[in-house]
């Protein structure tokens, strides 16, 4: 698990060149480059600014690394449910 929360935060620092906030073109980079086997649209531009849109919560254009984490977490939780015992047996 720590090496899963050290490349979060990597992938972060790396895609925003270590500034505070990634712009929409490294968030649409960042998307492509290490969440296309994990989400739908993710080779969509269009898909990808609504989905910068909803996690901009301060509205600022930029995704911070908090609106970053809430990503994360919406991932994170699609991933567990596809897997949970449940899901699995309505497959």
């Amino acid at each position: 698990m720590e090496d899963a929360i050290k490349t979060l935060v990597t992938t972060f620092i790396t895609s925003s060149r270590g500034k505070e906030n990634m712009d929409g073109k490294c968030f649409q980079k960042m998307v492509k480059k290490h969440l296309g086997s994990v989400m739908e649209d993710s080779s969509s531009s269009a898909a990808i600014k609504e989905m910068q849109n909803g996690l901009d919560e301060n509205k600022d254009g930029k995704v911070s690394f908090q609106e970053y984490l809430t990503l994360i977490g919406y991932i994170a939780k699609a991933v567990s449910d596809s897997k949970s015992p449940s899901n699995a047996a309505a497959s």
